[in-house]
């Protein structure tokens, strides 16, 4: 078996290393030189010649982070490495996958090209905004779902009267599957934004009242449209309103927004490390899903079981010498 090694960039460095301890591995030592311009410049410490190279690293703000993993790629790719992957839990710029106006870049598929150039062979990552980005990539994508941990852990809660609600008509299909799967209700928010990150009006469609309401999204960033749906359903009669989200972006005021709302607990994953820890906020980690993509692919295994939710894979499936 051709050698492996893991990387990490510094934004994921934490979620990495648990990826590298359920795989057996160590990760590679990497060390960043930093100019007083900010400028910076990381380096191997150990040779990659004819290696297969996971190099783990989100890609939300600042770009710096989307700097560093390219720099990582290009050095793998001018040491010799056989593969590149790139491990990207939260792929960064994916909200900007079509021209919804005139004059407006595509920066999904900017940073696509990017990445590609920089020497990637394959892309693993997790809950895109768009699916249709895996399009925007000439090499393999192996494109993971959270509900792989959010659904097994909502059932073995024995939520009674859960109600399954998207904030917005966008996440309408995903919320959708979430009820069947639990046999829940469904309830979709209607809003309207008058420029991004702004919200107009906001209507819930559905009944929500005597419910445990749970709010569905892939991506919280300001927690404008969470909070506010959260404290309405909270108005028409909800037993409870907690939130599950993939990707915990959370800029600005967001948590101490979350702390103010009717939200009773937001369980988010740890593909964006948080900026600080709250009581209202469950992280589940992703540890061993990106392990087991990790070990099927070097072992040229089908990851078709990872959307079977009835079975979570044993550490015991996740081979890697």
């Amino acid at each position: 078996m051709r050698t492996i090694k893991i990387a990490a960039g510094r934004a994921s460095y934490e979620i990495a290393a648990k990826i590298a301890k359920v795989c057996n591995q160590k990760l590679v030592e990497v060390e960043v030189m930093t100019f007083n311009d900010g400028e910076f410049l990381p380096s191997y410490s150990e040779t990659l010649r004819g290696c297969d190279v996971f190099i783990v690293q989100s890609t939300f703000p600042p770009a710096d982070n989307l700097m560093e993993l390219l720099y990582m790629m290009d050095a793998a790719r001018r040491a010799s490495a056989h593969k590149i992957i790139a491990v990207i839990p939260y792929f960064g710029y994916a909200r900007q996958d079509r021209k919804d106006k005139p004059r407006v870049p595509i920066g999904a598929k900017l940073v696509a090209n990017l990445l590609t150039a920089a020497g990637a062979d394959r892309i693993i990552t997790m809950d895109l905004h768009a699916d249709q980005i895996q399009g925007f990539f000439d090499v393999p994508v192996d494109h993971l779902f959270a509900s792989r941990l959010f659904l097994p852990h909502l059932k073995k809660r024995k939520i009674k009267d859960l109600c399954i609600a998207s904030p917005d008509t966008g996440g309408t299909r995903r919320a959708a599957m979430y009820a069947k799967y639990l046999n829940a209700d469904l309830a979709i928010g209607f809003k309207q934004r008058p420029r991004p990150n702004e919200i107009g009006s906001l209507q819930i469609i559905g009944d929500v009242k005597d419910k445990n309401v749970i709010l569905l999204d892939d991506i919280i960033d300001t927690a404008g449209t969470i909070c506010k749906a959260a404290n309405m359903i909270d108005e028409l009669g909800a037993k409870s309103v907690s939130a599950m989200c993939v990707h915990p972006v959370l800029s600005k005021n967001a948590i101490d927004d979350i702390e103010k709302s009717k939200l009773q607990e937001v369980i988010v994953t740890d593909s964006i490390p948080l900026r600080r820890k709250t009581d209202k906020i469950t992280v589940l980690s992703i540890d061993r899903l990106f392990a087991t993509v990790i070990g099927s692919v070097i072992a040229n295994r089908s990851i078709n079981t990872l959307f079977d939710f009835d079975h979570f894979l044993s550490l015991d499936d996740i081979p890697i010498d």
